[in-house]
C-alpha cells in the first residue's frame, strides 16, 4: 500500500478528507532530470500564436467537438487549401500568424495582451536530427496554466500547473523533416485551480519558461538524486527507463572524491549509500562549494552541479551543518527589473535580482514566492550562497474539500520537489501562505506536508501562517492559533501591523508576542508600500519615508521575539498587481519593494541592509 493510500486512509477515517481516487500516483511517467546536461534542440525564440477567447479551437458551442475550420492544431497548410478554391474555408491560419518571443508571458508581449486571461494558440516549426534508435522528448519548463500539446496534427500531451515542468515523449510522432508544433495555452484560472483567480500578483499567461526537444537513448537514466544525512552518509537513487533497465551497473562520480556504484533492481531503480565523503567541503551561504557529479549507466549518462549540506531543527534553533543559523532574507516574484517584466529569467535577469538580495541586503536567504522559480533561479542561489524557501501556490484559499483539487496540489507539489532535490540552496519546503483555519483546510494542508517528507525528508517543512491578536496575562498579544503548526519544522507568520489594521506606527515596536518556545519561527511576511521618489516629512502612507520608519519599528519588534531564527520582508522590488489600482502611488503595482520595478532603491533599502550587516557581524 502506497504511502498516499495510507494517507488518505487516516484523513478519511478522521473525517476529515472528501472521498478521493486512492492509489493515484504524482510521481510524472518520466523527469529526464539534469536534462540540461543532455544533447537537446532549444525551441525557444519566435513563435506564431491566434487568440482564441471563446476556446473554439478546442469545443465549439455547448461543448461538441470544434468545427475543422477552427481547429488550430490541423497539420496543414492553409494558404494553400485556400488557393484550391471550393466551398470550405478556415477561421485561422497560425502560418502567417504574429510573432511572439517564447519563453515569456503574452501580458508584456503586445498592449492588447496586457489583460487578457484565457486560450492563446502558439506554433512552431523545427526539423529533428534522425533518431537511429534513440528517443526524443519535449521538456517545458513552465506553461501557465493549461497546455494541450500537439505534434503534425496529433495530441501528445496535456499538462495543469503554471510553474512546474513536464515532459511528453515524441519519438514515434516526429518525422523526418520540418514538424509542426502547436500548443493551446490558457491562463484562465478557476475556484478549482491552484492558485484561484483571487491572487496578489499579475496575470500573465504563455509559454514563460524554456522548451526543448532532448534526445536519450532507448534506455537512459531518467532520475538520478543525492543528498547528505546528519548521519553524515551521502544517499540517493538512480532510476533508469526503457527495455534495458534491470541489472545496469550504476557509476557515480562526485568531483575528484571518488566514484562510487550500484547495480539497478529489476525496476531499474538503484539505491546509493556512501557511507563517508572523505574531504567533502559542505555548502553553505559563504562558502557555495558546488561538485561536477557525474551518473553513468546502460551507455548513458547525465551530469549535474550539486552541493552537500544538512539541515535541521533542535529545539528554536535552525541548524546548517549543525551550526545555528539566523536567516537573513527577503521575499521575491519572478518578475525581472524593467517596466514592463515577461517573467522570462534569463540567467542575466535572475542574477541581477538575486545579487540586489545576496550583496546589496547583506542576505544569506531568499523566500521565492508564492510559486516554484525558475530553474535559472535555484540553480543561481545554489552558485551564489542563498538558501531558498519554496512553496507552491496554495494561497489564500483553494477548494479545500474537492480531491480533485488535492490530487493537483500533491501532484504540483511533486513536480516541484523532483525537479528541486539536487539544490543544496533549498532547505525549506512551504506548504501554504495565508489560508484561513478549518478542518478540511488543515487536513489539505497536512496531506501536502507528509507527501513532501515521503518524498524528501532532508529538508524542512513549513508554511506562512495567518496570527490572531488575544489577551493572555492582561495583555494583548500577537499568537499563533493554528493546529497545522503541529506538522512543521519551522513556524512561519506574516505580519503588517502599522501597515494594515489600525496599529500606529509608533506602536509597532512593543507589540507583544506569544509563540510556541520549542519550535524556530520565521517571519515570512511584513512591509509597506512606498512609491520611489514619493517623500513626505509628516511620513504619511506610501512615502519612502513612512516605509523606512515601519522598517526600523518592525525590525525592533522582531528583536523582541525570543525564538526568531529568520525573515523575509515582502518584497524586494515592486510588481505587478491587477489589484493594486490607486491611480497615484499604484497604477496596478504593489510597491511594497524595497527597490522599483526599475532598481531604484528606496530609504528602507539601507534600512535593511545594515540591519542584516549588524546581524552578520554578530554571527560571525
Amino acid at each position: 500500500m502506497t504511502l498516499f493510500r495510507l494517507m488518505c486512509l487516516a484523513l478519511l477515517a478522521c473525517g476529515l478528507l472528501p472521498r478521493v481516487a486512492l492509489g493515484q500516483e504524482t510521481r510524472p511517467p518520466v523527469l529526464l532530470t539534469a536534462a540540461a546536461s543532455r544533447e537537446s534542440q532549444p525551441l525557444s525564440g519566435q513563435w506564431t500564436y491566434g487568440k482564441d477567447l471563446y476556446r473554439t479551437g478546442l469545443t465549439d458551442i455547448n461543448g461538441w467537438v470544434a468545427k475543422s475550420r477552427m481547429q488550430r492544431f490541423r497539420d496543414i497548410d492553409v494558404e494553400a487549401e485556400e488557393a484550391k478554391g471550393g466551398a470550405g474555408f478556415f477561421e485561422f491560419d497560425l502560418d502567417r500568424g504574429p510573432l511572439m518571443t517564447i519563453p515569456g508571458a503574452w501580458n508584456a508581449a503586445e498592449p492588447e495582451l496586457r489583460y487578457y486571461d484565457g486560450l492563446i494558440w502558439f506554433q512552431r516549426k523545427f526539423t529533428p536530427r534522425p533518431l537511429d534508435g534513440d528517443r526524443a522528448f519535449l521538456r517545458f519548463e513552465a506553461v501557465n496554466y493549461r497546455a494541450h500539446v500537439y505534434l503534425n496534427g496529433q495530441e501528445v500531451g496535456r499538462h495543469k500547473g503554471g510553474f512546474t515542468p513536464f515532459v511528453v515523449e515524441v519519438t514515434e510522432a516526429l518525422r523526418s523533416g520540418e514538424n509542426r508544433l502547436v500548443v493551446a495555452v490558457d491562463s484562465a484560472l478557476d475556484a478549482q485551480t491552484i492558485p484561484t483567480p483571487i491572487t496578489d500578483w499579475d496575470l500573465h499567461g504563455g509559454i514563460t519558461r524554456p522548451v526543448t526537444l532532448v534526445y536519450t537513448p532507448a534506455t537512459f537514466i531518467d532520475d538520478a538524486t543525492l543528498s547528505l544525512g546528519t548521519d553524515g552518509r551521502v544517499t540517493g537513487e538512480v532510476r533508469l527507463t526503457g527495455p534495458q533497465a534491470a541489472g545496469q551497473r550504476v557509476e557515480i562520480a562526485i568531483g575528484s572524491l571518488g566514484t562510487y556504484s550500484a547495480t539497478t533492481d529489476a525496476d531499474g531503480r538503484a539505491a546509493i549509500n556512501i557511507r563517508r565523503l572523505r574531504g567533502l567541503a559542505l555548502w553553505s551561504p559563504d562558502t557555495p562549494t558546488l561538485y561536477d557529479v557525474t551518473f553513468r549507466a546502460a551507455g548513458d549518462q547525465v551530469r549535474d552541479r550539486m552541493g552537500f549540506r544538512t539541515i535541521a531543527v533542535r529545539g528554536s534553533e535552525i541548524l546548517l551543518n549543525g551550526q545555528p543559523i539566523f536567516l537573513r532574507g527577503m521575499s521575491l516574484h519572478e518578475e525581472e527589473f524593467g517596466p514592463n517584466p515577461a517573467r522570462n529569467m534569463t540567467p542575466q535577469a535572475s542574477r541581477a535580482l538575486l545579487t540586489e538580495i545576496k550583496e546589496g541586503l547583506n542576505a544569506n536567504y531568499v523566500r521565492l514566492s508564492h510559486y516554484p522559480h525558475s530553474e535559472e533561479t535555484v540553480r543561481l542561489a545554489d552558485e551564489m550562497g542563498l538558501l531558498v524557501w519554496s512553496e507552491i501556490p496554495v494561497y489564500w484559499t483553494v477548494d479545500w474539500e474537492n480531491p480533485e483539487v488535492l490530487q493537483k496540489a500533491l501532484t504540483m507539489q511533486t513536480e516541484a520537489i523532483l525537479r528541486d532535490r539536487n539544490r543544496a540552496s533549498i532547505v525549506l519546503w512551504s506548504i501554504g501562505n495565508e489560508t484561513p483555519v478549518s478542518g478540511p483546510r488543515t487536513a489539505f494542508h497536512s496531506a501536502l506536508a507528509d507527501n513532501a517528507r515521503a518524498l524528501d525528508p532532508t529538508r524542512l517543512i513549513s508554511a506562512a501562517l495567518l496570527v490572531e491578536r488575544r489577551e493572555e496575562n492582561g495583555e494583548v498579544v500577537t499568537a499563533i492559533n493554528d493546529p497545522l503548526a503541529d506538522k512543521l519544522d519551522v513556524l512561519a507568520v506574516n505580519t503588517y501591523a502599522g501597515w494594515y489594521g489600525d496599529d500606529a506606527l509608533e506602536a509597532v515596536a512593543g507589540l507583544k508576542w506569544s509563540v510556541p518556545a520549542d519550535r524556530p519561527l520565521i517571519l515570512s511576511e511584513f512591509g509597506a508600500d512606498a512609491l520611489a521618489g514619493y517623500h513626505d516629512p509628516d511620513m504619511r502612507k506610501f512615502s519612502e519615508e513612512y516605509q523606512a520608519a515601519y522598517y526600523r519599528s518592525t525590525l525592533a519588534m522582531a528583536d523582541q521575539i525570543g525564538t526568531l531564527r529568520g525573515m523575509s520582508p515582502w518584497i524586494l522590488k515592486d510588481f505587478r498587481s491587477p489589484r493594486r489600482e490607486h491611480p497615484v502611488f499604484q497604477n496596478g503595482w504593489n510597491r511594497k519593494g524595497l527597490v522599483s520595478e526599475t532598481g531604484v532603491r528606496k530609504q528602507a533599502f539601507d534600512v535593511l541592509a545594515e540591519y542584516y550587516a549588524a546581524r552578520s557581524d554578530a554571527q560571525d
